[in-house]
C-alpha cells in the first residue's frame, strides 16, 4: 500500500484542485473568501503596515520636496545670472533645463504628498475602552 504524500498548501508538490475544464482554482483568476478582490486583499480593510507606510511615504516625500525647493530656487537664480551675463549662451540653456527639471519634480512631489494627506484621516481612529475595564477593580473577598 503505497501512501499519498503529505504537503501543506502552499508547498510546490501540493496538488491544484481543478475544474470540471482543466483548469487550477488557485490561479489568479480565482476569488477565494480570503482574496475577495483581485491581487489577494480583502476591500475595505486596510492593514497597520499602510498606515506606517503611508506616514514614512509622507515623510519621505516631505523631505524629498525641501530638496527639490532648493533645486529649483538654486537653478532658477542660477538661470537668471547666467541670462544677465550671456544671454542665449549654453550655460543659460542648461541652467534652464534643469530649473524645468527641478520644477517638474517638485510639482509632482507637492501633487504626491496632497494624495496622501487627502486619502486618509489625519488622526488615527480612537477606541474607548469598556466601561468595564475603567471602574475601580476590588480584590476578591
Amino acid at each position: 500500500m503505497t501512501k499519498a504524500p503529505q504537503c501543506d498548501a502552499t508547498s510546490k508538490a501540493a496538488p491544484a484542485a481543478r475544474t470540471s475544464k482543466g483548469r487550477s482554482q488557485d490561479g489568479p483568476d480565482h476569488l477565494g473568501p480570503l482574496n475577495g478582490v483581485r491581487g489577494g486583499t480583502r476591500a475595505g480593510m486596510a492593514s497597520k503596515t499602510d498606515r506606517v507606510m503611508s506616514l514614512r511615504a509622507v515623510r519621505q516625500l516631505r523631505r524629498v520636496r525641501a530638496f527639490y525647493t532648493a533645486g529649483a530656487l538654486l537653478w532658477a537664480v542660477l538661470t537668471a545670472w547666467a541670462a544677465w551675463q550671456q544671454p542665449g549662451s549654453r550655460q543659460m540653456w542648461v541652467s534652464a533645463l534643469l530649473l524645468a527639471v527641478f520644477s517638474g519634480l517638485l510639482l509632482t512631489a507637492s501633487l504626491w504628498l496632497q494624495r496622501l494627506r487627502t486619502a486618509g484621516p489625519r488622526r488615527p481612529a480612537h477606541h474607548a475602552a469598556s466601561r468595564g475595564a475603567t471602574g475601580p477593580r476590588q480584590a476578591p473577598a
